[in-house]
């Protein structure tokens, strides 16, 4: 790439202060010429967003016919009115009438998905099918508000069920836990940070610590004039195969921070928090019972064994769950929040100053005749709608049907067939992303979950190279022209590490959303952009690294 073609030291400033999610659109405008009508209409690789190309059919399908038999329900209700004039399904022979629809449609994609949900409903969670089908039917139908408007209540059971099957396992779980229905894990952040905020759990000027690398809103929301926290970082190693050490889990013992805010599995590395490491932090909150822990479990159901920092540590911890990549749902807007029964939050509550009691209790006064006692999640429902749209809170009932039937779906899927299927096919894009850099490849690490991977350019060039490489590479290219080179040059788009944390320059690279052909593809680009940075160094140090050595 030319000098003219690279962004000049103020542009490359105001670049840097972008979100990598911001970024990523600069670099699809380098990427078409500077147009982004043009980047849109040309062979572009686009692995910058963590949005899947592959999704879940069955439960869609059985979406379907359910609305199917919804539809039917609610004319049969007005069958005497005119045509186009429905009315809300019938409990009395529901269940009866949904058998025959079944029997009707046998053969077709998703009725036999359907009518298996219902059977382990009933048989295997002990709820009735008829009340089953009624929530289903008018939640499909949308005919009415969410009521309860934090969760429906046999859904709120359903979800919790899968919840219990992804993100607890069969690790020992004493107590129950309650469930927040929301529009995605990021407006489960948003709810999150706002709540803990207006009910003073956290002030400004309060320290908080967060996992790194993650997800980038946790690190850009703190720092926003709403908040104004302090951060303490505690940072995972490349070299520890992205684990952190003893020694930064041991800032959290430290009485300044009031919560920790973690991704596990963590993004962009990929990669579950150890064992022991979650034993770690769980002997730490027995020093320390009043931290607020929120763990972002979204990538834990591509995980082998997954078990949350939720299981270990249930009264003190958030946590927060998406349907969206697991399923290929980022459309959905499917999420939840969940907490103990027993949580901190509300102890921490009860403890707060007499006159901030008294300020929170005039805030939910109109929507409860106990506002001192209303539970921080239903704090979160009634915060997430201004309080006074309390009675109009809730997730969409449609969204919420959708969600049970992933749930159930993978309930149901006793022999994980569809895990081991999406873990296959990222898999083998990691293999030859990989294969076509030239890094080796090993797959023998249990943590590794490769939804994403990240690629430090730091570690993998003192790994080949040498640290006078990597040093003069540091010296001589910002980590953003390598990435407006790959965009100029290659058509490929990937996301700054930098923006998630990570200590040093790297590309995240999505393994979700293109197929195995195009990592290939994206996998050659960067070798040659590497070997272009190699020959570069050899002229001006007059040494003779070899540019095709494997990473």
């Amino acid at each position: 790439m030319a000098k003219s073609e690279m962004p000049d030291a103020g542009a490359a400033a105001k670049l840097a202060a972008l979100s990598p999610f911001e970024l990523k659109d600069e670099l699809i405008k380098a990427a078409g010429g500077g147009v982004v009508e043009r980047a849109e209409n040309i062979s572009m690789l686009n692995a910058g967003r963590g949005n899947p190309n592959f999704l879940a059919t069955i439960p869609r399908h059985g979406f379907w016919q359910l609305g199917l038999f919804a539809m039917r329900e609610s004319e049969r209700s007005f069958a005497y009115l005119p045509e186009g004039l429905g009315g809300f399904p019938k409990r009395e022979g529901l269940t009866e009438r949904f058998e025959l629809f079944v029997r009707e449609n046998k053969g077709l994609p998703g009725i036999d998905f359907l009518a298996g949900a219902v059977s382990y409903v009933r048989d295997q969670l002990g709820l009735s099918a008829n009340d089953f089908l009624y929530e289903m039917c008018e939640g499909i139908l949308a005919s009415n508000y969410p009521v309860p408007d934090r969760m429906l209540k046999l859904s709120e059971i359903i979800v919790g069920q899968y919840l219990r099957h992804e993100m607890i396992g069969k690790r020992p779980f004493i107590g129950e836990f309650d469930i927040f229905a929301v529009e995605g894990g990021t407006a489960a952040m948003t709810y999150i940070f706002n709540t803990m905020r207006e009910n003073r759990l956290l002030k400004v000027g309060d320290t908080i610590a967060l996992g790194r690398p993650i997800f980038t809103p946790y690190i850009e929301i703190p720092s926003l004039n709403d908040y104004q926290l302090n951060v303490v970082n505690l940072d995972a190693d490349v070299e520890n195969d992205w684990q952190y050490s003893k020694k930064e889990l041991d800032k959290l013992r430290d009485p300044k921070v009031k919560a920790f805010f973690l991704v596990n599995p963590s993004n962009p590395p990929s990669v579950k928090i150890s064992d022991e490491s979650l034993e770690y932090i769980a002997e730490i909150i027995k020093e320390r019972p009043n931290l607020i822990l929120l763990t972002d479990d979204v990538y834990g159901t591509f995980a082998d064994d997954f078990v949350s920092l939720f299981a270990l540590a249930p009264k003190n911890t958030i946590l927060v769950y998406s349907y969206s990549k697991y399923f290929g749902a980022t459309g959905w807007r499917l999420g939840a929040i969940a907490t103990h029964r027993e949580t901190v939050l509300d102890r921490l509550l009860a403890e707060l100053p007499k006159d901030v009691k008294k300020e929170l209790h005039t805030r939910y006064e109109s929507i409860t005749t106990d506002p001192d006692n209303l539970k921080f999640i239903d704090r979160l429902v009634a915060d997430s709608r201004t309080v006074a749209l309390n009675h109009t809170a809730g997730l969409s009932t449609p969204q919420q049907v959708q969600m049970v039937l992933f749930s159930l779906f993978s309930l149901m899927d006793t022999p994980d067939a569809y895990k081991k299927a999406v873990k296959r096919l990222i898999r083998s894009r990691k293999r030859a992303l990989y294969e076509e850099i030239g890094i080796s490849f090993e797959d023998d690490d249990p943590n590794q979950v490769d939804y994403y991977t990240i690629l430090d350019m730091e570690f993998l060039g003192a790994r080949a190279y040498g640290r006078d490489f990597v040093e003069w590479l540091v010296k001589n290219a910002k980590p953003s022209e390598l990435l407006f080179r790959l965009a100029r040059e290659a058509r490929v788009v990937l996301l700054p590490g930098r923006g998630f944390g990570t200590q040093h320059p790297s590309g995240r690279v999505s393994l979700a959303n293109l197929n195995e052909t195009d990592y290939r593809k994206i996998g050659r680009a960067i070798r040659a952009l590497l070997a272009d940075y190699v020959e570069r160094y050899n002229a001006a140090t007059g040494k003779q690294l070899d540019k095709g050595k494997v990473l």
